[in-house]
C-alpha cells in the first residue's frame, strides 16, 4: 500500500474529505503534524502523493518548517509526484514553482462563489465542476502564479483561487475539503473569524448538500491519479534526486555494459532500444553495434535521468524518449533489439513488461536482460537470501519469456554479472 504524505499546520486543518477519498482508493495516509513539532521528511521515497494543508502562517513568513516544506514541494514537482496544496499549501506550492507570495486585499471568510476558468473544463480534476460554485473561504493572503501555471478558478476579491502547475500539482485557495466536522472544527479553532461570518456554520448543511457531489468527485479523481501512478511515482521519487550523480557512482560499470551489448549480436543498420536507459551508459555501445545507419532509442521514465544522459552527450548516440517502459510509444515490430539493465525487478508487472517489449520487437529480434552483479551477489549485498519469486530466477523467467513470445537461448547468473538473452519468436 503506497503512502500519501500529509503536511498539517494546525489541528483543525486536516484532510477531511480528501483523506476519505485517498483511503477509498487504497492509499495509506502518513501525517506530519508540523504544529506538534514533527520534522518534515527529507525525501519523498515511498510517497505516492503529497498533500499540504492550510494554516494561519503566511507563505512568505519564516515559520519553522517553511524551508523544508518548500524543498519537499520542489522535489515533488521535479519528480512529477501528484501534489494537492490547500490554502497555505496552495501558496507554498506557488512559491516552490517560482511564484510569489503576496499580502492580500483583506480577509475573506465564509461561503462565496468562485468562477471556473475555460481551462478548468479540460482539467483532470475540475472538469466536472460547474462554472460557478459556492465554496468556503478562510484566507487573507494571495500570490502571483509562476510562469507556465494554469489558472483554474478565481473570484473578485482574490483572483487566484485554483491553479495547476504542470500535469500533476494543484493548488486550491478555498477549502473544498470541508464536511460538517470540518466546519465545526474551524469555527471552534477560529472563533473570531466565525463570528465575522456567521453563515459559515449556519449555512453549512445546505451549502454542503450542494457542494458535496462536486467535492467528492474532485478528490476521487485526485486519489485515482495518485493510486494509478503509484508505481511510476515510486520510480521517479527514487531516481530523480540521484540522477545528477548516477553516472559518477557507477562509471566503473561502463565497460561491462559495453561487453554485454556485444552479446546481442546486432548488425549495422538495425534498430536498438535501451529500455530504462537511465543516464545512458549502454547507448554508446548500442550505437557502435548498429553503426551510423542504424537507429538507437533510449527510453526512461524519469526526466532527470534523461537530463543527465544529455549532459553526458548521450544524445550524440541515441534519440531519448520520456516514457513508461510498460507502455512504449512505439508501433509493433519497431526495433530489432531491446537492452534492459536492472529494470525487470522494478516494473509493477514483469510478465506484462516482457509482453510489451515483445510487441515492439520484430520477429527474430533479440532481448538482453543484464545486471553487472549476479543475483546472489545482490542479495548478499542487501543482507537477504535469494528470493524464490525473483522474476530473474530461471524457473520464473523462462516461462514468462515463453508466454510473452520470447525464446530464452542464454542464461548466465554468475557471481559478477547476470545476463539472459532471448529471441523474439516468429508468430
Amino acid at each position: 500500500m503506497a503512502d500519501v504524505l500529509i503536511l498539517e499546520h494546525a489541528p483543525h486543518e486536516g484532510p477531511y474529505a480528501i483523506g476519505t477519498a485517498l483511503e477509498a482508493a487504497g492509499l495509506k495516509l502518513r501525517t506530519c503534524r508540523t504544529w506538534a513539532g514533527d520534522p518534515v521528511p527529507g525525501t519523498l521515497d515511498g510517497t505516492a502523493a503529497l498533500l499540504v494543508m492550510g494554516g494561519s502562517a503566511a507563505a512568505d513568513e519564516d515559520f519553522p518548517s517553511r524551508d523544508a516544506e518548500l524543498a519537499l514541494l520542489r522535489a515533488a514537482l521535479e519528480a512529477e509526484v501528484p501534489v494537492l496544496g490547500v490554502c497555505l499549501g496552495a501558496r507554498l506550492l506557488a512559491v516552490a514553482a517560482g511564484g510569489t507570495a503576496l499580502r492580500g486585499p483583506g480577509t475573506q471568510v465564509g461561503w462565496a462563489p468562485v468562477r471556473m476558468s475555460p481551462a478548468a473544463r479540460k482539467d483532470p480534476l475540475l472538469s466536472g465542476v460547474p462554472e460557478r460554485l459556492r465554496v468556503p473561504h478562510c484566507h487573507a493572503d494571495t500570490m502571483d502564479l509562476p510562469s507556465g501555471a494554469t489558472l483554474l478558478a478565481s473570484c473578485d476579491r482574490h483572483p487566484v483561487q485554483a491553479f495547476r502547475v504542470g500535469g500533476s500539482a494543484w493548488g486550491l485557495r478555498f477549502h473544498l475539503e470541508v464536511d460538517n466536522t470540518a466546519v465545526d472544527a474551524f469555527a471552534t479553532a477560529l472563533p473570531g473569524e466565525a463570528d465575522a461570518a456567521p453563515d459559515l456554520v449556519e449555512s453549512a448543511p445546505a451549502e454542503l448538500a450542494v457542494l458535496a457531489p462536486y467535492r467528492d468527485d474532485v478528490f476521487a479523481r485526485f486519489a485515482a491519479l495518485a493510486a494509478d501512478r503509484a508505481a511510476l511515482t515510486a520510480t521517479r521519487t527514487f531516481f530523480t534526486p540521484r540522477a545528477a550523480t548516477w553516472e559518477e557512482r557507477f562509471a566503473a560499470d561502463n565497460p561491462v555494459y559495453a561487453a554485454a551489448v556485444t552479446r546481442m549480436g546486432l548488425r549495422p543498420g538495425l534498430r536498438a532500444l535501451d529500455v530504462g536507459c537511465g543516464s545512458g551508459r549502454a547507448l554508446p555501445a548500442l550505437r557502435a553495434e548498429v553503426g551510423e545507419e542504424g537507429v538507437v532509442l533510449g527510453v526512461d521514465l524519469t526526466a532527470a535521468m534523461l537530463t543527465a544522459a544529455g549532459q553526458h552527450r548521450r544524445t550524440d548516440d541515441a534519440h531519448l524518449l520520456l516514457a513508461d517502459a510498460c507502455r512504449l510509444p512505439l508501433p509493433v515490430g519497431a526495433v530489432d533489439g531491446v537492452f534492459s539493465a536492472g529494470l525487470i525487478n522494478h516494473v509493477p508487472d514483469p510478465p506484462a513488461a516482457l509482453c510489451e517489449w515483445a510487441r515492439v520487437t520484430a520477429p527474430g529480434g533479440v532481448l538482453l536482460l543484464f545486471h553487472p552483479s549476479g543475483r546472489a551477489e545482490r542479495a548478499a549485498r542487501h543482507g537477504r537470501p535469494l528470493d524464490p519469486d525473483d522474476p530473474l530466477a530461471e524457473e520464473n523467467l523462462r516461462p514468462a519469456l515463453e508466454a510473452a513470445g520470447w525464446s530464452l537461448d542464454c542464461y548466465e547468473d554468475a557471481r559478477h554479472h547476470f545476463l539472459a538473452r532471448a529471441v523474439r519468436v516468429i508468430p
